[in-house]
């Protein structure tokens, strides 16, 4: 038996979900602006290219491959929402985001980004004090690796705890 429904997707995602925040917080007059001189030939038209830069915007909030990202808007309708979909609209597939991200160009996203970025802050909601950069796991990563060798050269059979003490540079 089907049973049907008249719905909103508006009324599927709760008032206090991240992304309606999110859309009372940030202003996309600027990215409209900026994506607007793109748009005369876009090749994806039926999607717009606010829609997919919105999408772009969801991928790196949340860490997603293009894939993933792909399955994300098709199954998440606080996502569909946020990027302007409608429930029963067929999403981008993966391979449009790679080609979009291209089409868009780094420089301009990372002026977007950064624009974004600083609506937080003017807004008191993000604090930038102080970056950091860690690498040192890139470090360690790079130092195991030459004590590897070093235990090969030295003819143990094998980098373990007991090894470890006589080829590691960091004691």
């Amino acid at each position: 038996m089907h049973q049907i429904e008249m719905v909103s997707l508006d009324d599927l995602v709760p008032a206090t979900h991240n992304y309606r925040q999110f859309i009372q917080l940030w202003s996309f007059h600027h990215a409209s602006k900026q994506l607007k001189k793109l748009e005369k030939d876009n090749p994806y038209k039926g999607y717009g290219l606010m829609r997919l830069f919105k999408s772009l915007l969801l991928q790196f909030m949340g860490d997603l491959s293009d894939r993933e990202l792909e399955r994300y808007l098709q199954e998440n309708n606080a996502a569909k929402w946020f990027c302007g979909f409608s429930l029963t609209e067929p999403t981008p597939d993966y391979s449009v985001f790679s080609k979009i991200r291209t089409r868009i160009g780094t420089a301009l996203l990372s002026t977007i980004f950064t624009d974004l970025r600083e609506q937080l802050k003017q807004q008191g909601v993000m604090n930038e004090v102080f970056s950091f950069v860690d690498a040192s796991h890139l470090i360690a990563k790079a130092q195991l690796w030459q004590e590897r060798d070093k235990a090969i050269k030295e003819k143990y059979e094998k980098l373990n705890n007991e090894t470890l003490p006589k080829v590691a540079v960091d004691k």
